[in-house]
């Protein structure tokens, strides 16, 4: 290969491993899908650079966003911990919180059991008051106690949650020097979480600590076997990190695949110069939504995995149980889709691979926008016997056609994505009807026209790398590092000796990773959001603002966003109850237009389409790769590419620009 410069983003899927490979030196860009090994995700990286024809000493950046850690969870297939709490608190895990996680189902267990069981959980007789006062010292024999207890327990991780550690992390830190002298992994809960709330810091630190030996496993096997490249993995917030950050917080690429998807959004929307975006990534079995504004994504910090709490900060993704490989059931009053998915195997009855129940794909098939003539990815050919077969009972229930039951599928499917757009623009204060879709995935520009038409969204772009667009935002996410602290200091107290220790600390903290790469401090971008609220409110408001703070506009600025929100503000005083960092070096990853076809766009096929019950249109079916800048389409029709389908229905117009992108409108607007 010519030169050593390619910068190359994978994405593992459950079904497909994605890879995007740009060389800056000459614009070149490949991209390529090969089947996922399940068992073996370092041989999914391997046979994605094999078939784009690239070599570890090829490459001078490989960027990879992972399932790993979140299938580890979600599967119950995470390593046994010890948790070390301060004495009296080593039950935290089981008291919990009193909501029930199925408010309705009085069969179900209110909630998961408690990850740490009783055996394995350990007390330490110390305290640091809630200021960070140190109430009373843990003495070495008991330190050595625990060490002791420990070791006999016998498991190679342990998590450490003292009351209050992150105000005053002194004991959490001399407890892990001597633990680690002990035990391979140590987990600490003021660098996984130092923030109030016991419960979820707790439950944050042993989660953290159950994956840290998998994920350990996983990256130093993966750096053998691609040395020669400089490995990056992406986290949750939606940049990446070195391996040994992400091995030491492991949470962190808990939402890797989704964050680099709503990376390569925010990368299009901020390239393409649009204020609002919705970003719509529709799968296989779920679908996920983000709201992006002004090029940034919106970041959150108390989500659930698996019915656990996980406080780190995350892009705010909505995800919902409805893919394409969703199955279609009745429940009570109507039709269900999801959250069970027929999976990669069989999958949907359509894929010919033994699948029997009705799914979403199933109705896309039967409704004509799937093409039954090519093989999709080169390696599946689509059977709409097979899918109206696996339609048929639910439609004769119903007492309707196959194709009415369908269409109510479609129907059912955006109604559920479009309570998933409200809730993260109308929570958000913002108009969803004044946002972009950009949709993305391998069903995503399939329903993105009749779910924006149902939202009241009037653009829509479907962008280059559609269906491999996880891959591509790990090329261009910026090098990251994100933390979040207490800070619970009043406008009409304020500390500013104490404030200034604690943003100074972090700012270390988050610039020593990026300096150790050999970044200097010019080229570092620090963010800051202070998470305000009125006193006594149960949750914060996110402030932006720039060093050195301005009490008073901070003020101003956390009124006026209140006032969006909640639709008023007040002159009461406030509390900056966290401070969330974010350091950075941007990338620098450009990618010229697309190579320009030549001619008009002609149709490769024409066939029946339904749109609505009456009769089907004839639809003309064109390449997506032989669109040249300015092709006017106008719908109905069907715009393919190897692994996705771009539905254009009556009354719509696409266009294509000369970057790859596609704009669809309905037309006249």
């Amino acid at each position: 290969m010519a030169g050593s410069d390619w910068q190359v983003g994978i994405d593992i899927g459950g079904t497909f491993t994605d890879l995007v490979a740009l060389l800056p030196a000459t614009g070149e860009v490949r991209s390529i899908k090969v089947p996922t090994q399940r068992d073996d995700p370092v041989a999914s990286i391997k046979a994605a650079l094999s078939a784009a024809h690239l070599w570890a000493e090829d490459v001078a950046d490989l960027v990879h966003g992972t399932t790993l850690v979140t299938n580890a969870i979600v599967e119950d297939r995470v390593e046994p911990v010890a948790l070390v709490a301060t004495a009296g608190f080593e039950d935290v895990l089981d008291i919990g919180r009193a909501g029930r996680q199925h408010l309705y189902r009085l069969d179900l267990p209110p909630r998961r059991s408690a990850q740490v069981p009783a055996e394995r959980r350990i007390g330490l007789a110390e305290r640091v008051d809630h200021a960070g006062s140190a109430v009373l010292t843990p003495d070495p024999a008991a330190i050595a106690a625990v060490v002791k207890q420990v070791k006999a327990i016998g498991v190679e991780s342990v998590a450490v949650s003292l009351l209050h550690s992150y105000a005053n992390p002194a004991h959490e830190r001399a407890l892990g020097e001597a633990l680690a002298k002990a035990v391979p992994f140590v987990s600490l809960s003021h660098e996984v979480n130092p923030e109030t709330r016991e419960f979820e810091r707790t439950a944050t630190t042993a989660l953290n600590a159950s994956v840290m030996p998998i994920a350990a496993r996983y990256l130093d096997r993966l750096q053998r076997e691609v040395q020669g490249a400089r490995l990056h993995v992406m986290h949750s917030a939606g940049g990446m990190a070195s391996p040994e950050a992400a091995a030491r917080r492991p949470l962190s690429m808990a939402l890797s695949g989704p964050a680099a998807g709503v990376s390569a959004a925010a990368y299009v929307a901020a390239s393409l110069g649009l204020e609002k975006v919705l970003s719509f990534d529709m799968g296989g079995t779920t679908t996920d939504v983000c709201l992006i504004v002004n090029g940034t994504a919106e970041i959150a910090t108390d989500s659930k995995l698996a019915g656990r709490p996980v406080r780190q900060p995350m892009v705010a993704v909505e995800s919902i149980g409805a893919g394409g490989g969703s199955l279609v059931t009745m429940a009570t009053g109507g039709l269900s889709i999801g959250p069970e998915s027929a999976g990669a195997e069989p999958g949907p009855a359509a894929y010919g691979r033994g699948g029997m129940r009705p799914t979403v794909t199933d109705a896309n098939a039967v409704l004509g926008y799937l093409d039954t003539s090519r093989r999709l990815g080169g390696a599946i050919t689509l059977d709409t016997a097979a899918a109206e077969e696996a339609l048929a009972p639910l439609a004769k229930r119903l007492g309707v056609s196959v194709i009415e039951l369908a269409l109510g599928v479609q129907r059912v499917a955006n109604a559920t994505m479009v309570r998933a757009l409200a809730r993260v623009t109308v929570e958000r204060g913002v108009d969803g009807r004044q946002c972009t879709l950009l949709a993305f995935g391998g069903a995503g520009p399939m329903h993105a026209a009749r779910l924006a038409r149902e939202f009241g969204i009037a653009e829509i772009v479907v962008p280059r790398f559609s269906s491999g667009f996880s891959a591509l935002g790990c090329i261009v996410a910026d090098m990251s590092y994100t933390q979040q602290q207490a800070v619970r200091l009043l406008s009409t107290q304020w500390d500013a000796a104490r404030y200034g220790a604690l943003h100074d600390g972090m700012l270390a903290t988050l610039m020593e990773p990026l300096q150790r790469q050999g970044h200097g401090a010019a080229e570092i971008t620090v963010e800051r959001t202070a998470l305000v609220r009125y006193v006594g409110q149960s949750y914060a408001v996110e402030v932006p603002f720039a060093e050195p703070l301005d009490l008073l506009k901070l003020g101003h600025d956390f009124r006026k966003r209140h006032h969006t929100i909640y639709g008023y503000a007040t002159d009461e005083h406030w509390e900056m109850q966290s401070l969330r960092m974010r350091t950075l070096v941007p990338r620098r990853a450009t990618f010229g237009p697309m190579a320009e076809p030549h001619g008009n766009p002609e149709p490769t096929g024409i066939g029946p389409c339904w749109f609505e019950p009456a009769a089907p249109h004839q639809t003309p079916r064109y390449d997506r790769d032989l669109l040249p800048a300015g092709a006017r389409i106008a719908g109905p029709a069907v715009v393919e590419d190897a692994w996705s389908t771009i539905i254009v229905p009556p009354g719509y117009v696409l266009n294509a620009d000369a970057m790859g992108h596609l704009w669809i409108k309905e037309a006249g607007v």
